[in-house]
């Protein structure tokens, strides 16, 4: 790591560490989304890439067991998000489908987790016709609409569902009825935090019927706020570090993990151990991915 190196106002990943990737080579593309449109709590998910991206900087290309940076990455333009819900999606997915016909795979920071749903159709939209979600989160996600808004951060899996998307979701600790009535109508398997943290479970088994294929959405609200304060919608009793990577690591052995993405972080002026902890989440995730095998040549 550089200590003299600083980051640009709007840098590229480890950028202190390696050049930015040729986008037609780089076996991973980062894409920007500051979307943040439908908050209904604390704000700032706006911040959030930005955050990130600067905090890698500070980051070892080694992770304590690879150093995926060195199958290149390339740090897309962010996504200009001054449109309405409808034309900031449709761009999200015509970023997303152009990383996958790239031939790379798609790491996404945003953003309110609205965002999700351009990935998701952008995955569609490049031929990924049959693929599961796995969600870490504090909120289930699936209200049909939230205050009216059928786009909103809290109705991004209802949207994933209507479209037939499997979905296995991991430390959720606070939803209504309407989201446990919507559990048992489109199947979404779920390991609850009630479960999940007070037995310490940091791996699980995916259903044999479960896609071969998993896009994995992380909301940083699905980690303990002791470990993530910096983020909307705090909920105690979340899933731990080490816990939320274990997790992460039995599905990538399980299954082809396609992309990722990193949702609801809100960076807490004056705390950047917490901006420094998301790109260093990102990062191991990322790693874990190439050991796995799910990076491309």
């Amino acid at each position: 790591m550089s200590a003299t190196s600083q980051p640009p106002d709007y840098p590229h990943f480890l950028g202190s560490e390696i050049e930015q990737g040729d986008p037609a080579r780089a076996a991973v593309h980062v894409l920007p989304v500051p979307y943040e449109k439908t908050v209904s709590y604390g704000g700032g998910t706006r911040n959030g890439p930005s955050a990130i991206l600067d905090a890698s900087w500070q980051l070892e290309t080694w992770d304590g067991h690879s150093s995926p940076c060195e199958r290149g990455i390339h740090t897309c333009d962010p996504i200009d998000c001054s449109g309405d819900a409808d034309s900031v999606i449709a761009s999200i997915a015509a970023a997303t489908a152009a990383i996958v016909r790239h031939g790379a795979f798609p790491v996404v920071l945003g953003g309110e987790h609205t965002v999700t749903g351009g990935v998701l159709k952008g995955l569609r939209d490049a031929g990924f016709d049959d693929f599961g979600i796995v969600q870490i989160d504090a909120h289930a996600d699936l209200r049909d609409a939230y205050e009216g808004d059928p786009l909103s951060h809290a109705s991004v899996m209802k949207r994933a569902v209507d479209l037939g998307i499997p979905i296995f979701s991991l430390g959720v600790r606070a939803f209504c009825e309407e989201e446990r009535d919507a559990r048992l109508a489109h199947g979404v398997h779920h390991l609850d935090a009630e479960e999940l943290v007070p037995n310490n479970i940091s791996s699980l088994t995916l259903p044999d019927d479960f896609p071969a294929k998993v896009f994995f959405t992380l909301d940083i609200d699905g980690m303990d706020p002791s470990v993530f304060p910096s983020t909307g919608t705090p909920v105690p009793g979340g899933l731990g570090w080490y816990q939320s990577l274990g997790l992460f690591e039995s599905v990538a052995a399980q299954r082809q993990i396609i992309g990722f993405d990193i949702m609801e972080f809100s960076p807490i002026p004056g705390f950047h151990a917490y901006d420094f902890a998301a790109a260093l989440l990102a990062y191991k995730m990322l790693g874990i991915c190439e050991r796995h095998g799910h990076l491309p040549d």
